[in-house]
């Protein structure tokens, strides 16, 4: 009955705007919103209405939505006559040591780590330290991003990456020799590279100014470049100074561009233990459009030119590849394996993975990601224990899944993977990053008169 009066409350309204919109003159016609959304976008409306409030650079979370890397293009190739499947998954090992010629390599259980999301520029310290937990109870490491070393993460962390960053707040002895492995920053995905970045006093609060050492009513600013790094002769020495002073891995991580191969050639020439390529579909905490859209290079092409240019001269057995940038699921993480990296990094998906039904607070009044944004307006409803639980279910359940699909191609090791695992739908794609393409014979099958030679 209630139903009933509804309709009929609406059905004059309804045929008036029918009626409006079957009529009226396209200027002045309500279905022109339709037609300005389908030609503008409905984010270029809003990014435009925001800027035109305020005037100044728009501050976009979680990365672009300009994603070019064609993972769904790409399939795994599995075994099953010429060759036979793993007959037992719980013999396939998903180990792997980052840096393993490093004084003290770092080994996780699984190729899946929790990439730099800072204390301060990007999270609040609940959610670090569940992070931190969570890659613990998983086996695996996280990492601190552009931050100081806080206490609370490095004791919920069982292995800690810290980044040697152009905040400089991580740079000093006292904190790089507690760190299981130094990450020098000099670059993002989602930021296209390095660019100046200024946090006002008023946005650190009592804590972070004392992590930071910072005085009160003291600014602090992630620069475009390291204090005296300024040519690629001092991106080598600070490399190679850091391999003198510590035992652990010392890596080095960069925003893709299409200026990969020169960018490693420098990298190369310094005694580092493993690269970071971070592609353009990578998140943040805030970044510009600009800067997320339309800069860098696409994950997917920028891993594997970086491992083909790594094996082309012969430095593939001298540093770990780690893959980052947009990547979510198993299958991504398989395909980087196969494309040449060594273990791979997540940060938006871990984020979702860690606010899981805690995401439930927020909706439909906020954005989920105000549970764990340093100074989100959620920051103290997120529970800390519970999104370590959630994010270490949600390794663990990846981790199973890459296990499923080694067993079916024949593995005994994530490890073993490689492009021959991999076929495309696309030529062009299968082309240029040199694997099969489905609509090609895998192995070359031999004519009649092929066989009869062989007889």
């Amino acid at each position: 009955m209630l139903g009933n009066l509804l309709l009929r409350l609406m059905d004059a309204p309804l045929d008036e705007l029918v009626s409006r919109i079957l009529t009226d003159d396209y200027a002045e016609n309500l279905f022109l919103a339709g037609t300005i959304s389908r030609k503008l976008s409905l984010r270029a409306i809003v990014e435009a209405c925001l800027r035109a409030q305020t005037g100044e650079v728009l501050a976009r979370p979680i990365g672009s939505v300009n994603v070019q890397s064609p993972w769904e293009k790409l399939f795994l190739n599995p075994r099953q006559l010429f060759q036979l499947p793993t007959p037992d998954d719980q013999t396939i090992t998903t180990q792997v040591t980052i840096g393993p010629r490093a004084g003290k390599p770092l080994t996780i259980e699984t190729p899946i780590m929790v990439s730099a999301m800072s204390y301060g520029g990007s999270l609040s310290l609940p959610a670090k330290i569940a992070l931190a937990r969570g890659a613990t109870l998983a086996g695996t490491a996280t990492n601190t991003g552009e931050s100081a070393l806080s206490h609370e993460e490095r004791d919920a962390a069982k292995l800690l990456i810290g980044q040697y960053n152009r905040g400089e707040w991580m740079n000093t002895p006292d904190q790089l020799r507690r760190l299981d492995a130094i990450e020098v920053q000099l670059g993002q995905g989602a930021f296209g590279g390095a660019v100046y970045s200024k946090q006002t006093a008023e946005q650190i609060g009592d804590h972070l100014r004392a992590t930071w050492h910072l005085k009160r009513g003291q600014d602090t600013a992630v620069k475009a470049r390291l204090t005296d790094v300024n040519t690629p002769e001092d991106v080598i020495n600070l490399l190679n100074r850091l391999k003198r002073q510590y035992d652990v891995p010392v890596g080095i991580k960069i925003a893709a561009t299409h200026f990969l191969e020169e960018e490693l050639e420098v990298i190369v020439s310094s005694s580092a233990d493993y690269i970071v390529i971070d592609g353009a579909e990578g998140g943040t905490a805030v970044a510009p459009p600009t800067l997320e859209d339309d800069l860098g290079l696409p994950t997917l092409f920028a891993i594997s030119r970086a491992s083909k240019f790594l094996e082309d001269v012969g430095a593939k057995d001298r540093f770990s590849l780690i893959a980052a940038g947009g990547l979510t699921t198993p299958g991504h993480f398989l395909k980087c394996l196969a494309l040449g990296a060594d273990a791979v990094y997540i940060s938006s998906i871990a984020l979702i993975a860690l606010i899981q039904t805690q995401m439930a607070k927020a909706l439909t009044d906020e954005p989920p990601v105000q549970l764990v944004l340093y100074g989100g307006k959620l920051a103290d409803q997120f529970e800390v224990d519970e999104g370590a639980r959630t994010l270490s279910n949600f390794l663990n359940s990846c981790t199973k899944e890459m296990i499923l699909a080694a067993q079916a191609t024949g593995k005994t090791s994530l490890s073993e993977f490689s492009r021959e695992d991999l076929v495309s739908t696309d030529s062009e794609l299968a082309r240029v990053l040199e694997i099969g393409y489905a609509a090609e014979p895998g192995r070359k099958v031999r004519t009649r008169e092929e066989e009869f030679l062989t007889v």
